[in-house]
């Protein structure tokens, strides 16, 4: 990650936060307007092992010297007619060839961009789509572009924990007490007084094999059921 001439230390931080998320170490900064390892922690939290390793140049040279693809993010047109990508489309050419070395992404200072000296340096020029309005913040740019970085590059993603609470699915006994006990509850509240029972099961059937209810929480809707029905017999004085 490059970043021409950045003028907002918070926006640098921001930045850092966002290639902890997605998974990028290395920073370079060209004549940052300010730079504080010390207040770029104090924003992005527990990421010392990023911004430790930032290095700031006087010169755009250092930072792209051993590169084998260089990736230019702008959002306005230029006179030259180079030919633009979207992000989501230069995801996977920088993945490709990031294999056979570090591939920079270059974004420019937060008023007026990358200048065109810095544009002819790369073989990819690379814009975000939006509206109109295009101007976005320096650090939303970034993550936009890591983003697409990461979804072209899955095996990097983190692997979400299982449900703490994971369930079988439920037998058809199950799934037949369940429906055999919210009938019940339902014909004590006259709920089928101006309804036909056997429509009203069949959806209510349709209703968890669609959401696809697995043994706990199917047990869980008959036990809602079944306090229908004690509550029901309180409250008609069978139960003291």
């Amino acid at each position: 990650m490059v970043l021409y001439e950045p003028q907002d230390p918070v926006n640098v931080g921001s930045v850092v936060r966002a290639m902890k998320n997605m998974g990028v170490e290395d920073l370079h900064l060209i004549r940052p307007k300010s730079f504080d390892p010390a207040g770029i922690e104090r924003i992005a939290h527990a990421t010392g092992d990023i911004s430790g390793r930032i290095r700031v140049h006087a010169a755009l040279e250092p930072a792209l010297a051993d590169c084998v693809m260089v990736a230019a993010f702008t959002a306005r047109r230029r006179a030259a007619k180079r030919a633009l990508v979207d992000a989501r489309d230069a995801a996977p050419r920088l993945l490709a060839e990031a294999s056979a070395g570090p591939a920079a992404l270059v974004f420019g200072r937060e008023d007026r961009g990358l200048p065109n000296e810095v544009l002819d340096r790369a073989q990819l020029v690379v814009t975000i789509p939006t509206t109109e309005y295009a101007s976005l913040n320096l650090a939303q740019a970034v993550m936009l572009a890591l983003y697409e970085l990461h979804l072209a590059a899955p095996e990097a993603s983190r692997k979400l924990a299982p449900p703490r609470k994971n369930a079988p699915p439920p037998t058809d006994e199950e799934r037949e007490r369940t429906c055999a006990d919210a009938r019940r509850a339902l014909e004590a509240l006259d709920f089928f007084k101006t309804r036909n029972p056997e429509h009203v099961m069949r959806s209510l059937r349709a209703l968890t094999a669609r959401a696809g209810a697995d043994a706990r929480e199917l047990t869980l809707l008959r036990a809602m059921a079944i306090e229908v029905l004690r509550t029901i017999d309180r409250l008609r004085g069978g139960i003291a």
